[in-house]
């Protein structure tokens, strides 16, 4: 008997949170809102290295991913 293979949606982990930038935004004040703590802000840029060149530039109306 064997073992079925997970899905390709169960094997890629639970799904992530987005957030939307709004004008005004900072990955320091996302990171307080969604985790309570400024320091994650590196988390929220290492997640998003894909669409983010610089941490501190970032535009009204990208989505970015927002780890667990």
């Amino acid at each position: 008997m064997t073992t079925p293979k997970p899905s390709a949606h169960e094997a890629a982990g639970p799904p992530l949170r987005t957030h939307v930038v709004r004008k005004g935004d900072t990955l320091s004040t996302i990171a307080e809102q969604v985790y309570g703590q400024t320091s994650r802000w590196t988390d929220i840029y290492a997640a998003n290295r894909d669409v983010l060149d610089d941490p501190d530039c970032i535009h009204a109306g990208q989505v970015l991913q927002l780890p667990a």
